[in-house]
């Protein structure tokens, strides 16, 4: 019984997102760098911070925080795309609709509700875009910053 539940913990620790979600708390961070094996460095801005995630690969995502501790804004680029799923959270719906209705080709893939801007483009070895939610942004504080 003890292995069956040592096995069941294992899995479910094993599940645990990788990535901080949009429009949830920061403290998911420190797994984001444990995930990608990232060195990690914040940036502190006037009113917002950033959480800089580098990976071995090349791969780089930016955590925007909020004085609040909410992640109301993420940016990524690198040779491969994130998870998104794990990124966005309760957000990926909206990409996979807009994806699943889009026509087929090439462009950047945009989406903008009244709540969540996902902006994402690129090609093989380099990809990039940034997604954010406008009502989690602290005052004063314009969409431009999140790239």
């Amino acid at each position: 019984m003890k292995i069956v539940l040592a096995l069941l913990a294992t899995t479910l620790l094993g599940t645990i997102p990788g990535w901080a979600v949009l429009g949830q708390y920061e403290n998911s961070i420190t797994l984001d760098q444990q995930h990608l094996r990232a060195q990690a460095r914040e940036i502190a801005r006037q009113g917002y911070s950033i959480q800089e995630l580098k990976s071995p690969d090349g791969q780089l995502v930016r955590e925007y925080v909020s004085p609040a501790g909410l992640v109301f804004g993420v940016a990524w680029q690198g040779p491969t795309m994130p998870d998104l799923r794990q990124l966005l959270g309760s957000y990926f719906g909206n990409v996979q609709k807009a994806n699943q209705s889009r026509r087929p080709g090439r462009g950047p893939l945009i989406v903008q509700t009244k709540d969540f801007v996902f902006e994402s483009g690129g090609h093989m070895r380099s990809f990039r875009g940034c997604a954010y939610v406008p009502s989690l942004f602290p005052k004063n504080i314009p969409a431009e910053v999140i790239r």
